[in-house]
């Protein structure tokens, strides 16, 4: 088997082609965890059970002593992987911070503050600060 991997433009739409003699079993195992690694992932909440959580329903990620933690519009989950893979699961997760992530569109509004920092309200009444080093990626993302 050859895999082939090509970057492509960011406003490029992103496909997967599959040649294959047969549609037998393990290809069609190989789309569907495909499909479904891109909308989903699992996560863990306060009794250690495994929830899975759909990418479009988070608001921010938050890195606090070695933890990372996923918070939804009224819950917060643990989700066992670090901040540099969790940036590559959609193209909405912008890097505010150093320790945080945030969906884009969840954001309602931004407000700017002292600094150059900038403070998005989301659309479930939280708030997040967004350093001034990364203004420039977020403002780009919004075509600022």
């Amino acid at each position: 088997m050859k895999i082939i991997i090509e970057d492509i433009a960011a406003d490029a739409e992103e496909e997967i082609i599959i040649r294959t003699h047969g549609l037998d079993d393990d290809v069609m195992q190989l789309i569907t965890r495909m499909k479904q690694g891109r909308d989903t992932f699992t996560c863990i909440d306060e009794r250690e059970n495994i929830v899975p959580v759909k990418s479009g329903d988070v608001y921010y990620f938050d890195a606090v002593d070695g933890r990372v933690y996923v918070y939804l519009e009224k819950s917060v989950l643990e989700i066992k992987k670090k901040l540099y893979e969790i940036e590559e699961l959609s193209a909405s997760y912008l890097r505010i911070s150093k320790a945080q992530i945030v969906n884009a569109d969840r954001i309602e509004r931004l407000t700017p503050l002292f600094n150059g920092r900038l403070e998005a309200i989301l659309k479930n009444g939280e708030k997040v600060i967004i350093s001034r080093q990364y203004v420039p990626e977020l403002k780009k993302h919004f075509g600022v």
